[in-house]
């Protein structure tokens, strides 16, 4: 399904503004905060819905490091901290 909307872009602050609203907002489901990709072309560009991106881990590395023990595999690969290498 698609539309076409005739709309301007207009002044917005130092630079130009295009509002989404209406079709444009309610069929591709955009909401505040939505994170796009903007194709330019020298005919104009299109947005389109992107995937977010993982911006933290699941899991500290403190909480990895405090479910190795001895009898694990590979624990005997985790090092220790020397004093020298503190920061404080």
């Amino acid at each position: 399904m698609s539309f076409a909307i005739d709309t301007k872009i207009q002044k917005w602050g130092n630079g130009l503004g295009l509002r989404v609203s209406g079709l444009m907002r309610d069929i591709p489901h955009f909401e505040q905060d939505t994170p796009v990709r903007v194709e330019i072309s020298e005919d104009g560009f299109t947005v389109k819905k992107t995937k977010p991106t993982l911006t933290s881990l699941p899991f500290s590395e403190e909480d990895l490091l405090a479910s190795l023990n001895p009898n694990t595999a590979h624990s005997d690969l985790v090092s220790t901290t020397l004093d020298s290498e503190w920061i404080e």
